[in-house]
This record gives structure tokens, sequence and C-alpha cells, in this order.
């Protein structure tokens, strides 16, 4: 960068300043830094600088009060805020209108984040890019001794973790011996570890800062700390490295399927490496629940294979449950193994969340295809993105920017074909170039937005026109989203993942109910239809089985109706957490839940919502005044081919049933 910007870099978290301060300065930028106000004022006073970055959360005063000072003397002074907090409306219009703040960045965040907000501050003060395609793939943020000073930096933080737990622990404790200010210290340790380690790459450790840093902000409630602060403990204790950057190499899904097999028999284990390495799997091997644990946090795992009596009677299904509670581990696919295989070990292993059941000793068969199927299970969905341009370098040059693991990108050349290319690939996203030849850019987006099946499809038009007539011309035209060649790699990825996502929430939003997490009736509906189908082609039964809150009228009239609420969404988190993957789970209506069992007779699927049901009348639930009650369910089971091989045929089977349960005296299944 020529005649490099000098930044003031105001932060009370010293390991953060040394990871952003490596960084920046590398890329060229001057940095002066600070950690509370005063020393900022010192540096304003000898230093001129032509940005800041603040702080929200400083030792004696807010970053939004420093930076009120500091429009007193540099009205124009462009300024980055960065806070953990300030995500409401109304603080964003203080930050933004009134002090005059360029943007507010979320923590934790990553440097290259930092350094792109940075870099469009002075983005005229720098030399213009090279023209054409080729300026796109060719501007790397990270160069190899760069990575090397931030591997080392991240190593080195990660060493101190434990360190930095230990010290939180002891102030907890005098915290909870009424020291006042140890209690304020340990907000400020927890706020900080959520914001640093997050940037360091430790986001587990970040995220479980960020819960002990709200239990301690919502009051004394110390056996809510302390739940709070082993989680954060073990996790940090886990996550001795932080996991690599998306461009290194070792970040890249594995190619093979990997295999945890959690056995306490050695040759079992030994049995499973070979068959592994026969079928291209690697297996990791665990020999107690603890240990699967921190292996399946430390590594990528495509699924575990628990030996249903592991340690003795059911000690898999304990082990079951340690994985799926654990923090990014809730959907991981599960299978079991026994000697025995009965309806009571097959029952177990689907209530535990168990997708498949290997009788011992498996087979290679057997076992290569439990592989290849929790593979398939835990592999993310890609999203698409298709990418129109007359140009086959422009194409080249945009697929090798955002091709992944997480991202397929298709290419087109001929804008003719877009209506059957979008119909062959189905696109999460699409990236128009505005200028081609024939129907150009804008064409085509009125084209989509005239279509019903394609009005809510992302759009991105790339154009080197960027002045006013354009861009109300693309938004106009049904545009989401405009970029200007030469195409910035980095700014080009945000603005692709930022629209994937909003699309991804859209699509979750429209298909979930927000009180209980559960699918609402119509995608509810559409994914039953598919197993039923998948049913009726592997020759396999299936259970439609209908759940209902016993008096639910009664505890609206007698706890409130907040209390009801609380009722169905704790009832919809624990559908949503038992049964298997390929169940489907929703709300059926009001009080009404409904649940397809793929795989599963009218008999076991009675056994396995026996289980789920007495787990509901275990519960107990507050109500508006704080007294304690509890709830039933009733429900009714259709099984196909039996009942019907039709949906509206199961339905209709499974919904008279559960009226028979209820007129028989609730609290029980008729099949």
């Amino acid at each position: 960068m020529t005649d490099a910007k000098t930044l003031l870099f105001l932060e009370d978290d010293k390991d953060l300043q040394s990871l952003v301060c490596a960084f920046l300065r590398e890329k060229g930028f001057r940095v002066e830094t600070a950690r509370t106000a005063a020393e900022a004022r010192a540096v304003l006073a000898k230093v001129p600088v032509d940005a800041a970055i603040v702080d929200g959360l400083l030792p004696g005063v807010t970053g939004a009060d420093f930076i009120r000072e500091l429009r007193g003397q540099q009205p124009d002074l462009p300024v980055l805020f960065a806070s953990a907090f300030w995500k409401d409306l109304k603080s964003h219009e203080l930050l933004t209108r009134q002090l005059k703040v360029a943007r507010i960045i979320h923590k934790p965040y990553r440097p290259d984040e930092l350094y792109l907000w940075v870099n469009q501050l002075f983005t005229k003060a720098l030399p213009p890019a090279p023209a054409g395609p080729r300026a796109l793939a060719d501007v790397d943020l990270v160069r190899d001794e760069l990575a090397a000073s931030l591997v080392a930096l991240n190593q080195e933080y990660g060493a101190r973790l434990k360190d930095k737990v230990s010290g939180l622990e002891a102030l907890l404790s005098a915290a909870r011996a009424g020291d006042g200010a140890a209690l304020e210290e340990a907000g400020v340790v927890a706020h900080k570890l959520h914001g640093t380690a997050g940037s360091y790459g430790f986001t587990e450790v970040s995220l479980a800062a960020g819960r002990l840093e709200d239990a301690l902000r919502a009051g004394r409630d110390w056996g809510l700390v302390d739940v709070v602060f082993r989680e954060l403990a073990a996790t940090a204790s886990v996550q001795v490295t932080p996991p690599a950057r998306k461009e290194g190499p070792s970040a890249v899904l594995p190619t093979e399927g990997v295999l945890l097999v959690v056995d306490e028999d050695p040759a079992v284990l030994e049995e499973a490496q070979r068959l592994g390495r026969a079928h291209v799997v690697r297996v990791l091997s665990a020999r107690t629940a603890g240990e699967a644990v921190v292996l399946a946090r430390r590594q990528w795992v495509d699924g575990v294979l628990i030996h249903m009596h592991l340690g003795g009677e059911m000690g898999g299904i304990q082990a079951a449950h340690e994985l799926r509670s654990t923090e990014g581990l809730g959907s991981l696919p599960l299978g079991f193994t026994g000697v025995s295989g009965g309806l009571e070990d097959r029952v177990a292993a689907a209530h535990a969340g168990g997708s498949l059941f290997l009788p011992r000793p498996f087979t290679a068969t057997d076992f290569a295809a439990a592989a290849e199927r929790m593979v398939a299970a835990r592999r993310p969905e890609r999203s698409r993105v298709l990418v129109v341009d007359d140009d086959p370098e422009a194409i080249a040059a945009l697929v090798h920017a955002l091709a992944s693991e997480q991202i397929e990108v298709v290419g087109l050349g001929d804008a003719h074909r877009l209506m059957e290319a979008l119909a062959e690939h189905r696109p999460d996203l699409l990236l128009l170039d505005v200028q081609m030849p024939g129907p150009s850019g804008f064409d085509l987006c009125r084209i989509l937005r005239s279509m019903p099946a394609w009005q809510e499809l992302p759009v991105l038009l790339i154009t080197a026109h960027l002045g006013l007539e354009f861009r109300l011309a693309a938004f106009q035209a049904g545009a989401d989203d405009y970029i200007s060649k030469p195409v910035l790699k980095e700014e080009l990825r945000a603005r692709v993942q930022a629209r994937l996502e909003r699309a991804r929430l859209s699509r979750e939003r429209a298909e979930r109910d927000a009180l209980t997490g559960l699918m609402l009736r119509r995608p509810f509906i559409e994914g039953l239809r598919s197993r039923l189908s998948e049913a009726q082609r592997q020759q396999r039964p299936l259970s439609l089985c209908f759940l209902d809150v016993d008096h639910f009228k009664r505890v609206n009239d007698k706890y409130g109706h907040l209390a009801g609420d609380r009722v169905l969404t704790r009832l919809g988190r624990l559908l949503g957490a038992r049964f298997r993957r390929e169940d489907v789970r929703g709300r059926w209506g009001g009080e009404e839940f409904v649940v397809g069992l793929l795989g599963e007779t009218a008999a076991s699927a009675k056994a396995i919502l026996s289980r789920t049901m007495a787990e509901v009348a275990e519960m107990t639930f507050d109500g508006d005044g704080g007294e304690s009650f509890r709830v039933t369910m009733s429900a009714g089971i259709a099984e196909s081919p039996g009942d019907g091989a039709t949906m509206e045929a199961l339905l209709r089977v499974a919904d008279a049933r559960l009226n028979r349960a209820k007129t028989n005296g609730r609290n029980r299944i008729e099949v």
C-alpha cells in the first residue's frame, strides 16, 4: 500500500491487539495501540491518525462515550466500532447517525474481516486493481509468511487458555463469597474471552464464554453459573489448538468417510480398523464415552458406531446421550452394535437417535453400508451458485473464487439457455453479468421475477458501471445486490455467503414453527410423502403417529397461556432431540404433534413413543403464578402398508386412533 495509513486501535484486550496488529501491519497499515481512553488521547495528541477502531467496552468508559468525546476534536475521522453488544436498531442509529460511525463490527470478528472494512475506508486512496476478470482470483489476504505468524499467535493464545480459565475460576469463587469487585472482574474476563477467543479461531470457547457472560449479567444464580463455567472449562481443555482457517487444506472436509467406533473390546476395534482400510473409511477408536466426546470435538466425524452395552447395562445409550448433548454434535449420526439385536435393544437404540443397528460380529458388507449411510447423512448439503457470463475467463475466475466444500459453482456461457439451466441445476443463488450478447442481465432478472418459481431466488448483478442510473435500474429489475468489476474475491465471497445464509434462514422460517422448532404442516406432509415413497420402494414399514397434550385447555385456563407455550416449546425440543435423522416430526396444529417413523412397525413405534411419553410425564412445568404442574400425552399410530398405502389414509387412521385414546382415558397409545 502506498502512502500507508495510520490507524488508532483502541482495545483493552492485549491478545486481540496482538493478533489484529500483526495482520494489519503486514497489510501495510501503521497501527497505534491504546488500551484505555487516556492512552488513546495521548496517541491522538502526538500522532495524526487516518482512522480509528474503537472497542465498545473499555475500562471506565464505553466506546460510544469515547467516540462522542472524539467528535469534539475530529468530527470527520472515520471510525469502526467493534462490540459484542449494540445490535439493536436504536443503538445502531445512535452510533451511525449521531456519532457518525462508519461501520459496526460485531465480535468475535476475524482479522481478515476487519481488514476488509478498514480497506473500504480508504478505497479511493488504494492503487487501482488490474482491469478485467483476471483481477478476481489472485488477491490472497493471507500470504505464507503472515499465515505462519498468525498460526504462532493462535498456538500461543491456545496454550494460555487453561490459565485464563483457572484465573476466571478463582474470580468466581471470590465472587460467590461476596466479593463484588471479583464478580465485576469475572464479567470483564468472560467478555474478553467471548470476543477474543472467536477472533483467534476458538469458536466453541467464545460461545461458552458468551453464555457465561450472560449468566453473570442475569444475576447471582450460582447454579447456572457453575453449569456454564464447567462447559467453558471443558471446551477450553479440549480445544488446545485452534481450528484451521478455511484457507488451509486441513479445513477441507475429508474426502474419505470418518467413522468413530466406541467399544471396550480391542478385537472389535482392530476389526473395525481393518474393515475401514478395506472400504476407504478412516476409523477412530474410543473405549469410553469420554474419549468419544473428546475425539468428536477435536476433529470431523461423519458418524459414531457405539456398543449398546458399553461398560455394562445399556452404557452405550448413555454414551449416545453424552455425544448428542455436546454442542455442535446434536445431529451427529449414530449407530449401535450388539450381540442380540432384540426388540428391546432396537427400541432403545431408536429412541436414543440411532439410525441403524449392526449385529455383532458385523460383516464387511454391513460395516461398509453403515459407514456409507452415516457419511451421506453427515455431509452438509452444498449450496449451488449459477454464474451466467459470456466470457469464459470471467466464469473461470468466479468459479475459482467461490467454489469450496460449502459451495458448488456451475458456469453458463449462453444466456439463452438460462431457463434450462435453472430447471436442471436448481441453484440457490444466481450471478448475472449485465452486459452480454442477447438478453442483458437486467432482462433476465425481469423475466425471473415474473415467474413464481424463481421470484425468491437471490440474484446478484456484476457490472463495470456503478452510476446512479445503473443502481436504480438494477433494483427496478429485481436484483438483490450488485458488485462492480474488477471483482474483489473477498467481497464477492462475503456478499454471496450473506445472501445464501439469508435465503436459508428464510426457508427455515417458512418451514419451521417458531414456538416448537418443528416442521409446519405443509413441509411435514412433503417430508412424509417422501419417506412413504422410500418405504414403498424398499418394501419397509412406516408408522405415522399423532400425539396430543391431554387437557391442554385446562393447562391454559389454570396456569396461563404463557405456561401453555412453555409446555409446547419443551415438547417440541424433546421431539426434535429424540428419534433419528430420517424420522420426520412436525406440529400439526394447536397442541397436536405428528411423527413419521421410517422402517418401524406399529408395535415398535408404540414402544418408542412409550419411552418418549414417559419422559414427558416426568417433566415439571412452571405456571405463570410460579406453581408447578405436569402433563401427559395421548397418541394414535397407523402403519403402512397395513393401515393404508397413501398418506391421506394413514393420517385418517392415526387421527381416529388418537381420538380413541382420548375417549379411553387419555395418557395412552392406540394402535
